[in-house]
């Protein structure tokens, strides 16, 4: 009597694996949806930059009827206190959102990815030194840094920015470090080692570009945080001044008419939610393209 071939089930990979075959039913949807969220990175990055082309009206400017609900007076998603359209505002809050995170994004991977490849390469004092002014910005509050910073440079979003910048980069900066190390112990680095390169050509050609999908990652799941973050700063004041348009700014201005005209305060909020919601999904679906396991 012929014995029943066993059948392996592998659990979270999505395919069941019988014998020395392999079905993956789920493994082209999973690499769709994958592509599908990653690509929501472009989607929202276009319609960001085409804010001030898609907005029916000037966000800074009265365009009628106070405090119209949604869909009322031409109104999409209804207007404010002294008659701006909400939807105009978002578009452009969006689209301040939406960049400021990304420069936050590149600024930290410029100065972290910097000073990571060097103390990973390096070793040594260099790496204890860089490490130990690592940890000292790491452990400083970015809400309260970016107080420390508006007082005394004064309000204004670019004092923001440059304030979140200066504790955002240390992660980027452990990460391209960690990485850098754990590629320079495998074979390939060896290799170059015995042929006789030398300590930069290793670190720029054979280490640096195996951090990158680590940082891509990495990057990808930071907008979300970015976009909540630079939306609490400015509920607290720390943003832009009216009247130009932000969502955490607004959201607080809004929050006295949230009993009766509750799209006010409400409306811009769920921006927040829905681009962070999109930015962290997007970069769920980078990690798992480039996810190797």
């Amino acid at each position: 009597m012929a014995v029943a071939e066993p059948v392996a089930v592998t659990p979270g990979r999505g395919f069941v694996a019988r014998g020395r075959g392999v079905l993956a039913p789920n493994r082209a949807r999973a690499r769709a949806l994958s592509v599908g969220a990653a690509s929501l990175f472009g989607v929202v990055t276009i319609v960001a930059a085409l804010g001030r082309v898609i907005a029916p009206h000037d966000p800074t400017v009265p365009a009628g009827i106070p405090l119209s609900g949604p869909g009322a007076n031409g109104y999409l998603l209804g207007s404010d206190a002294i008659g701006r359209d909400i939807f105009s505002r978002l578009l452009f809050g969006v689209q301040a959102s939406w960049f400021a995170a990304l420069a936050v994004i590149a600024i930290g991977v410029a100065v972290g990815g910097v000073i990571g490849l060097v103390a990973g390469a390096t070793s040594g004092w260099v790496d204890n030194l860089l490490m130990r002014i690592t940890d000292f910005f790491l452990a400083l509050p970015a809400p309260v840094l970016a107080i420390a910073v508006v007082a005394a440079m004064g309000p204004g979003f670019v004092h923001t920015l440059i304030a979140i910048s200066i504790v955002w980069w240390p992660f980027y900066a452990r990460i391209v470090r960690g990485e850098i190390i754990k590629l320079a112990a495998r074979p390939h680095a060896e290799a170059a080692r015995v042929a006789g390169a030398g300590r930069v050509r290793i670190a720029l050609r054979h280490l640096l570009p195996g951090a990158i999908p680590a940082v891509i990652v990495t990057a990808s799941l930071d907008v979300g945080n970015l976009i909540l973050t630079l939306a609490g700063l400015s509920f607290l004041g720390l943003g832009q001044s009216q009247p130009a348009p932000e969502l955490g700014a607004d959201s607080a201005n809004g929050l006295q008419y949230l009993l009766q005209q509750w799209w006010v305060p409400v409306m811009p909020g769920i921006a927040v939610v829905v681009l962070a919601l999109i930015a962290n999904t997007a970069g769920d679906g980078v990690r798992r393209l480039l996810d190797r396991d």
